[in-house]
């Protein structure tokens, strides 16, 4: 038995081609994520991920479940450590999504791919939708008057496009800033209010 029908045939094969789409995303960024590539870089011949995977979008998608797990265990994480005022929790979630997606560019645009989330595969949306919860119960808890729900896609959209342009490069450029910190706190401030002491 040669060497490639071992590997296609290892039940571990789905969680390798995974592995390999995570590195080469880290590595390369979304552009390089043909199932070829990813074939090759866990071992396997061209044709091998199609047995888990039939589709480019449901490999795609296995992948950006990663990401989300990752960002969802860095919330966990940072909300575990986080001091109990809700204004506080809700800044330093908002820095540790701002911080996930500088550190792993390629993985956050796979993420927030229309195609990726629209597809259904692995039910991404039921992911990602927890996460926006945590938000949302945090800003009810800050701006009991508001609709929490409004204020914290609105908190969101702006998260997103900050860390959008961050790494383009045009927030640095348009305010000289070399830092988001300043950016951050007056995008919370907009949306949430100042903090005590601020």
């Amino acid at each position: 038995m040669s060497e490639s029908s071992t590997n296609e045939s290892d039940p571990g094969l789905r969680s390798r081609l995974v592995d390999a789409g995570v590195a080469l995303l880290a590595a390369e960024g979304a552009q390089a994520l043909s199932l070829r590539e990813i074939a090759r870089r866990a071992g396997v011949s061209h044709g091998a991920p199609r047995r888990y995977f039939p589709t480019h979008l449901e490999l795609l998608s296995a992948i950006a479940r990663r990401g989300f797990e990752e960002l969802g265990d860095r919330v966990r994480d940072t909300l575990d450590s986080a001091a109990d005022d809700p204004r506080e929790r809700a800044e330093a979630l908002a820095r540790t999504y701002l911080r996930f997606a500088l550190e792993n560019l390629g993985m956050y645009e796979l993420m927030f791919r229309h195609d990726v989330l629209e597809s259904g595969h692995l039910g991404l949306r039921d992911t990602s939708l927890p996460l926006f919860g945590v938000l949302v119960e945090l800003v009810g808890r800050v701006r009991p008057e508001a609709d929490a729900r409004q204020v914290a896609g609105a908190l969101w959209a702006n998260l997103h496009g900050l860390a959008q342009l961050w790494r383009w490069g045009s927030l640095q450029l348009a305010t000289g800033d070399a830092d988001f910190e300043p950016l951050l706190r007056t995008c919370l401030t907009a949306h949430l209010g100042r903090g005590s002491g601020r």
